[in-house]
């Protein structure tokens, strides 16, 4: 077992990094995950972490460095927020597409406009298609453990390809937590030496990411795709090879209590554990309901959640930003779309939250609980998202 330590989140998540001697770090700070790039910098500086640390100019050039460098072979971190993801965008989408193997912490975080710094997840949205694995993580021992589970995944050779650990700005990254570090040996045990499957070489030249005709991009793509689906296998086995190390044991879609309900809440990252209070006071008061965590948001985990979905009558997401134009609910569009084809599926009630980092209580997701049984009494089987507490 590892030390309990009580640490900043972003604290932790640096040393995190540290602990798997990574190589290179594209530092460009923008808040809230600036004291992760501010630590890994105090690492470097005192000798306890052998790194090329280098501050760029813009997040823009931080993935550029960042694909330069794991192109290169190197063990590769970066990690950025809001404004700074969304400069980084174009370069997001060749990472992926080039399969090199980058870990980054993204500190989500309120997009502008209007200009906010609070939590919600409008940062992440955008690149939820960009070819990225991407897992959430609800507290700062998710954050710390995951952060090493990226390497594992991303590295791996049936997988090479980039991996994101969203963590929710300020609602974690500046809390301090109780959170057990791992020792050195367990992570050498657990993140085998970084082999990767091809590199830039001058004594042995190859060519990455050349011009692609029009005749080959499709296939490209596809293929792309596929990796992106069979990493699923790779990313459960390392969670369940780190399970037999810490004792701490993820899953794509996790419940919060094992029984059967007729009600599903279904939540990413740190709401999750005001929503565990609600539903746990709505199950003292004899209603059947539970909640569902999802932890793995690309590759998305169908399966997974249709088991843990089951026989259930509704589900209740929550999503933290909105899709214009559309179904306002990014993750309820994807929870729609599980289900679509099948006969008996449940009732998708989308209720988007906390924007801009507005708090909500138990209560509220008790209010929002009654809101969906009635939308089921009237008998609706579909219903428009809705977003939760507009004022007049």
């Amino acid at each position: 077992m590892g030390k309990l330590i009580g640490k900043e989140v972003s604290v932790a998540a640096a040393d995190a990094v540290g602990l798997v001697n990574v190589d290179v770090i594209a530092a460009y700070p923008i808040t809230p995950q600036t004291h992760i790039v501010e630590h890994l910098s105090e690492l470097v500086a005192a000798g306890e972490l052998d790194a090329e640390y280098i501050p760029v100019e813009s997040e823009h050039s931080a993935m550029s460095v960042c694909c330069g460098s794991s192109a290169r072979g190197a063990r590769t971190f970066t990690c950025t927020s809001s404004q700074g993801l969304a400069l980084m965008n174009e370069v997001v989408f060749i990472a992926s597409s080039l399969r090199l193997p980058i870990v980054m912490v993204v500190c989500n975080r309120h997009l502008s406009a209007p200009i906010g710094i609070a939590n919600d997840h409008s940062d992440i949205m955008p690149v939820r298609d960009s070819g990225w694995i991407q897992v959430f993580a609800e507290n700062g021992q998710e954050v710390f453990d995951h952060v090493i589970h990226a390497f594992r995944v991303a590295e791996s050779e049936k997988v090479s390809l980039p991996v994101i650990v969203n963590m929710d700005g300020f609602v974690l990254s500046h809390m301090i937590e109780p959170i057990e570090y791992w020792e050195e040996e367990m992570v050498k045990q657990y993140l085998p030496e970084f082999k990767p499957l091809y590199r830039l070489d001058p004594d042995d030249p190859i060519t990455i990411g050349a011009l692609t005709m029009s005749e080959y991009l499709t296939e490209a793509k596809m293929a792309q795709n596929e990796a992106l689906k069979n990493a699923l296998p790779e990313i459960v086995t390392a969670w369940d090879e780190m399970a037999e190390i810490t004792g701490r044991q993820y899953r794509p879609v996790e419940k919060l209590h094992e029984d059967s309900s007729e009600t599903l809440f279904l939540t990413m990252g740190s709401i999750s554990g005001i929503v565990s209070d609600a539903v746990d006071q709505l199950r003292e008061q004899g209603e059947s309901v539970n909640l569902l965590k999802l932890r793995l948001f690309r590759p998305f985990p169908f399966k997974a959640l249709k088991e843990a979905v089951g026989n259930a009558r509704r589900v209740i997401v929550i999503d933290r930003a909105v899709s214009f134009g559309g179904p306002p609910g990014p993750v309820a569009s994807e929870i729609r779309s599980a289900f679509y084809s099948d006969t008996n599926r449940p009732m998708i009630s989308g209720f988007i939250c906390g924007l801009g980092g507005r708090d909500l209580i138990p209560d509220d997701y008790i209010n929002i609980y009654r809101e969906s049984l009635l939308q089921t009494e009237g008998g609706a089987t579909e219903t428009e998202d809705i977003l939760y507490g507009v004022k007049a």
